[in-house]
């Protein structure tokens, strides 16, 4: 029976007030997200928006104007760089293995404008042959794997991962056509991600 009258006394959660907010605390909550976060002006957007819907929005000021010039606040504080944001995210990208095709479509994910991820693509570019060896060699593809194998089906699902991870096909194919324990291929492969 305590049970019963406990669930009847029990509000539903979308029952709840909505916590007030103004710009202020906005402000607040947009600083504790630079401190903790590399960002880009279009995720703290994001995320102030999101504040915006999850809370009773009590200022004067229209709340997405708030929002912006939060935001272009942070950005003359230079807690927000959106061109020194995509170098950082691709480089990152780039170390970990992935292509420029994924590179590319993260920035656009992130909110970056051509003007301010150019330079990273470029540099991602640059670098697409030293990363697609090193997602070989991370995943035992090509000459880092254990034996030499003609099975085309295994083939193809390397191929897939190198397509997903954001590498051109020309370059999958050219890692995958060295056999384990080709050292003069492995050496061309490290020769020409040394010029990129």
């Amino acid at each position: 029976m305590a049970q019963t009258w406990h669930m009847a006394n029990r509000r539903p959660s979308s029952d709840r007030s909505k916590r007030p907010l103004g710009a202020a605390k906005l402000d607040e909550l947009a600083l504790a997200y630079v401190a903790r976060f590399a960002t880009s002006r279009a995720k703290l957007t994001r995320y102030l928006a999101r504040k915006i819907r999850e809370s009773e929005w009590i200022d004067d000021v229209d709340a997405m104007t708030a929002c912006e010039s939060i935001a272009d606040r942070m950005e003359q504080l230079r807690y927000l760089d959106d061109r020194q944001y995509a170098a950082m995210r691709a480089g990152a990208m780039t170390r970990r293995g992935l292509g420029v095709q994924r590179v590319k479509a993260q920035l656009f994910v992130d909110g970056i404008a051509e003007e301010d991820s150019g330079e990273a693509i470029e540099t991602a570019e640059g670098a697409a042959v030293a990363a697609a060896v090193g997602f070989a060699r991370r995943r035992r593809f090509g000459p880092f794997a254990v034996r030499a194998s003609d099975d085309p089906k295994q083939r193809e699902r390397q191929m897939g991962a190198f397509l997903r991870a954001g590498h051109s096909m020309t370059i999958a194919r050219r890692i995958l056509s060295v056999a384990p324990g080709d050292e003069a291929g492995l050496a061309a492969l490290d020769d020409e991600a040394a010029f990129d």
